[in-house]
């Protein structure tokens, strides 16, 4: 009787472990999500637009 009381808190134990793996497994890629996501706003918003001087041939950022 004793072996069934222990595998059963086994079992309880395995079903709180995999619980919170869980949890913290979507917790983690939430986050990842959000700072991928992140940088993304920052990379499209420090993108300069260029156009090209017709007398000199040389890019420049784009006036107004």
């Amino acid at each position: 009787m004793p072996q069934v009381l222990f595998l059963a808190a086994i079992a309880a134990g395995l079903m709180v472990a995999r619980r919170w793996y869980t949890q913290e497994r979507m917790r983690i890629a939430a986050e990842l999500k959000r700072a991928r996501e992140a940088m993304e706003r920052r990379d499209a918003e420090s993108i300069v637009k260029l156009e090209r001087d017709p007398l000199s041939g040389i890019y420049r950022p784009k006036q107004g």
